[in-house]
């Protein structure tokens, strides 16, 4: 198995404040994998300088073999590095099939001149992202929305949506951060079902920070626990399970019995 990405002694400070401290991970191409912790474990900074949007203090990120630490968010993504957010961040005002037409423009090599003259290459590129958009739309079952207003769609659908456009980039690398919050169980089995299911037809290599411990235990492959901004564990989902450290840490035997 190739490494898709390579995490070193990743470390981030906020005036002082040791956020993450000297974090090494390391995801295989193709599979699927977990951060949890309690909230202020440190998941959602390892986002966001995995994804550039941070700056690390310390420590090296390797993506497919090319050093991205401190890299702008902008040339991260057009490698395929891509993530979702706690919160959703939706051109609401806008169709359900103009917001993921904006995560297929990412690879858009049409210039400004092509789309003035209205160009043979500029058509068959716009059509060509139009079939992929809808493809993606149809991928997440919510191709019959595409031309309502994304914020008048329910908010299960609307989570969909972010997961659509962003697959609409061609990621390699998808980076969720809570997919499942706000969502009902059943919404929640629904997207367990995506997921896996956009992971196989992509083959693509997933990080997902998720409290909903069903959806990591029915999801993820490995499992990497956080707490007070180091890694704690890491395992298969039956080591995770009955880890004594995480199950102090984070799980608790409430959470432990749910995700049994």
């Amino acid at each position: 198995m190739k490494t898709c990405l390579d995490i070193s002694g990743l470390g981030m400070q906020f005036k002082g404040v040791k956020a993450v401290q000297n974090v090494s991970m390391k995801l295989e191409e193709g599979k699927l994998y977990a951060l949890i912790g309690t909230n202020g474990a440190g998941k959602t900074t390892i986002i966001n300088m995995i994804s550039g949007v941070l700056k690390p203090t310390s420590g090296t990120i390797s993506f497919q073999g090319t050093d991205i630490t401190g890299m702008r968010p902008d040339k991260i993504a057009k490698m395929g590095v891509t993530r979702t957010y706690q919160n959703l961040r939706l051109f609401k005002k806008m169709t359900v099939l103009d917001n993921v037409l904006m995560g297929a423009q990412m690879h858009n090599t049409c210039g400004a001149w092509e789309s003035v003259l209205q160009t043979p290459r500029f058509r068959e590129s716009e059509r060509s992202m139009r079939e992929h958009a809808r493809r993606m739309l149809d991928i997440m079952g919510i191709s019959a929305y595409e031309n309502e207003i994304a914020g008048s769609l329910p908010y299960g659908n609307q989570r969909k949506l972010e997961i659509a456009r962003i697959l609409a980039s061609d990621p390699k690398l998808l980076l969720l951060d809570e997919p499942a919050a706000g969502m009902n169980p059943q919404e929640s089995r629904e997207l367990v079902d995506i997921i896996r299911g956009i992971q196989k037809e992509f083959d693509l290599t997933i990080l997902l920070i998720e409290h909903d411990m069903k959806v990591v235990m029915n999801l993820c492959e490995y499992i990497y626990c956080m707490a007070a901004g180091e890694v704690i564990a890491e395992g298969l989902p039956e080591e995770i399970r009955s880890n004594p450290r995480v199950i102090e840490a984070y799980l608790g035997k409430r959470a432990k019995h749910a995700a049994d």
